[in-house]
C-alpha cells in the first residue's frame, strides 16, 4: 500500500505577500484583521500551509488507521468566494460558539464568512482559544 503524502504542509511562503496578493481590497483588509486577531489570540506566529492557508501553531496527529501528519491548530484563508476559517472539529462547545458567532455557514471542517463585520470577533477569539486547548488535549506533545 502506498504511503499517504500530506498535501497541506507548512511552507516558507510569506504570509504578508500572500495577503497583499488578494485581489479584493475588502477581503485583503479583512485578511489583515484576521491575521492580527489569530496571531494575538493564539500566541503563534503565522505560517503558510500549502498555497493558501494561513495557520497558527501546529500539532502532530495520528489516526487509528495509521494516517498521521501535521496541521495548524487554527487558521484561515481569504478565498475568492468566502473567507474560510479553520477550527478544531469534535470539541463539544463548537456548535454553541457558532450559534453566537454571527453570519456564517459551516462544513465539516471549515466555517465560512463573507466578511469580518458579519461576525463577533469576541466569539472568534473564543473559538481560536478553545480549538487550541481541545487539540492540545487530544494530541498531547509526544
Amino acid at each position: 500500500m502506498a504511503k499517504y503524502e500530506q498535501k497541506t504542509t507548512e511552507t516558507a511562503q510569506s504570509v504578508i505577500e500572500f495577503i497583499e496578493a488578494v485581489d479584493s481590497p475588502k477581503k485583503r483588509a479583512d485578511a489583515f484583521k484576521l491575521l492580527q486577531i489569530f496571531e494575538e489570540t493564539s500566541g503563534y506566529e503565522p505560517k503558510m500551509w500549502g498555497p493558501s492557508i494561513i495557520g497558527f501553531g501546529s500539532y502532530h496527529y495520528k489516526y487509528p488507521t495509521g494516517h498521521e501528519g501535521y496541521a495548524p491548530f487554527v487558521g484561515f484563508s481569504p478565498r475568492k468566494a468566502k473567507i474560510s476559517l479553520y477550527f478544531a472539529t469534535g470539541f463539544t462547545e463548537r456548535d454553541s460558539f457558532l450559534q453566537r458567532f454571527g453570519k456564517h455557514t459551516s462544513g465539516k471542517a471549515c466555517v465560512y464568512i463573507n466578511k469580518v463585520d458579519d461576525i463577533s470577533t469576541e466569539v472568534l477569539k473564543e473559538l481560536i482559544e478553545q480549538s487550541i486547548i481541545f487539540l492540545k488535549n487530544l494530541y498531547p506533545e509526544q
